[in-house]
Parts: structure tokens; C-alpha cells; sequence
């Protein structure tokens, strides 16, 4: 008989796990968190823990939730999990997958392992995957499953615009372009980037034709927003008759949506991954078909 997971979450993200427990039919159990004066942590989780158990904590802002992670896996386990699954919409530190100066620490390959010690399998959305291929080699953990945004974006672009251009700022988002472009059949290509630092971009348009296109910038994450501003800033003054934006991950640090609509972003659209304003697309029934996979 299949026994299927039990879900656990935190106070701050019990929406988004509600939805997944009802498209998955399972039982749901609120971590209990209390902070103390000093900062510290104290966990409680359901006492009788018996078998599967996944954890739903999307990374954003992710340096305390790594320790809430330890916490909640190794006493997971002492209660009697026997398999625990992390269900990370979104997955932080993937960018720095290697040392670009002398002395840097590769923060993929240390979280990477650092979650593989802690968890039998992963569930992610688009994982900002660039000289890595796999998530497995990211993340070795025995199951590593990723879902992808960019089917359900492309699904809200058809329902605004009958022939858009999909555009992705970089090279580096030309998977999520190419993928959301195929679904509908939209003329796609994606931008040059140079970055300077942080917050310092350069960018040159595709070899394609904008004049009097509605374009819709399609990426992964939209973090300072830098990015996605010049390349619509360029896409207008090539002709443009609209400019959207579509992401998989909200992350929108500080000024970053002001700096994108200033720039003359028309809509902004994201899936709920990250809990955000411009959330329009809902990742919940692929979260649940992909955790009930892993249970058949």
C-alpha cells in the first residue's frame, strides 16, 4: 500500500502549503517556531512522525532558513521519518558555482552538499543552474526533481497577447525562453549581457525585429532588476509597442520592481514560488505531482 508524505511548513508560508496538501490529498502540520532574545531558535514538530515526510521552505532570504533546515531534518528523523523531502520552489545560493577570484567559496557545491546531508530527495522550480547541467550534480541527493515555470508563464502570455516576442535578458535564460516559446509556438531570442557588478549592466538586443511586437521578458529570477530594465528600455526605443515581464522567481530586492516599471514595463507577472505581489501563476498541482512521484 502506498503510504504518502506528510507536509510540514512554517506559520509564513501556510498558504502555499495548504495548496499543495489539498491538490496532493495529504495531512499538513505547522512547525512551531519561537525566537529568542538573543536571536536562537526553537523548533517543535509533530511528535509521532512515522514515515515520508517533506518540508516545504522556498530559500528566498535563505541564511536563517539553512539553520531552520538542520533543525527541522535531524528532528525529523529522531521522530521516526523515514524518508524527508525538501520541497525548495525556490533554491538559493546556485549562482556561485564556481570560484571566480582566488579564495572564494563555491556556495553551490556547499549548500548543495549541505542539503544532500540532510534530505533522500529535493523538489525545485528552475534552479539558476549555469555551468552546472543537473541538479543532481548541484544537490546529491538520491531524487532530485525539478519543475519548471516556465510552461505555466507561457500559458498566461497566450491569454494577453495573441503574437508576443519572447525575449530573455541574457544568455543564460534562453532554457526558460526557449521552453515557454515552444509551448505556444512565439518568436524568441534573448539578449547580450556584459555585468559590471551588481547593479552595473550592459546589454545588446538580438538580431530580430521589434518594431510595432508586443515583447515579453521572460527569466528565471528578477533579483536588482537591473537587467530587465535596460533590456526593455532597448526594446522600446527599438520599437516595441509594449514591454511585459514573466519570472519564475519574485526576488525583487530593495528599488528592483520600481527600477523595472520605471524603465516601462507595462505587467509583471510571476508564479507564487516566492510570495509576491505579482505573483499570477500558481506552482502548487506540479509541486503536488511531483512529490506524489515520488511516492507512486
Amino acid at each position: 500500500m502506498t503510504v504518502r508524505p506528510f507536509l510540514l511548513c512554517f506559520d509564513d508560508e501556510l498558504a502555499p502549503a495548504q495548496r499543495i496538501a489539498q491538490a496532493a490529498g495529504l495531512e499538513l502540520a505547522v512547525v512551531e517556531r519561537h525566537r529568542f532574545p538573543d536571536g536562537e531558535l526553537k523548533l517543535r514538530l509533530p511528535s509521532a512522525l512515522k514515515g515520508p515526510v517533506a518540508l516545504l521552505r522556498s530559500l528566498d532570504h535563505p541564511n536563517e532558513k539553512l539553520v531552520e533546515l538542520l533543525l527541522v531534518a535531524q528532528t525529523a528523523r529522531s521522530l521516526g521519518a523515514t524518508q524527508l523531502t525538501l520541497i525548495a520552489p525556490y533554491l538559493a545560493y546556485m549562482r556561485q558555482d564556481m570560484a571566480f577570484r582566488p579564495g572564494e567559496a563555491v556556495s553551490q557545491t556547499i549548500v548543495g552538499r549541505f542539503l544532500a546531508s540532510l534530505f533522500d530527495a529535493v523538489i525545485t522550480v528552475d534552479p539558476h543552474l549555469h555551468r552546472v547541467a543537473t541538479l543532481e550534480q548541484a544537490v546529491p541527493v538520491p531524487q532530485a526533481i525539478v519543475v519548471s515555470g516556465a510552461p505555466l508563464l507561457s500559458d498566461l502570455i497566450a491569454r494577453h497577447h495573441r503574437s508576443p516576442f519572447l525575449m530573455g535578458p541574457d544568455s543564460e535564460s534562453a532554457q526558460w525562453v526557449a521552453q515557454a516559446a515552444q509551448r505556444h509556438g512565439f518568436d524568441h531570442a534573448v539578449c547580450h549581457k556584459v555585468r559590471n557588478g551588481d547593479k552595473q549592466v550592459a546589454i545588446a538586443l538580438p538580431d530580430a525585429p521589434l518594431r510595432g511586437r508586443a515583447v515579453v521578458l521572460i527569466d528565471d529570477v528578477a533579483s536588482t532588476g537591473r537587467t530587465v530594465a535596460e533590456a526593455t528600455r532597448l526594446a522600446l526605443q527599438a520599437g516595441a509597442t509594449s514591454v511585459d515581464v514573466a519570472v519564475t522567481h519574485a526576488l525583487f530586492a530593495e528599488d528592483a520592481l520600481d527600477v523595472i516599471l520605471q524603465a516601462g514595463v507595462r505587467h509583471v507577472w510571476s508564479t507564487d514560488c516566492i510570495a509576491h505581489s505579482s505573483n499570477a501563476a500558481a506552482i502548487a498541482p506540479a509541486l503536488a505531482q511531483a512529490l506524489l512521484a515520488l511516492h507512486p
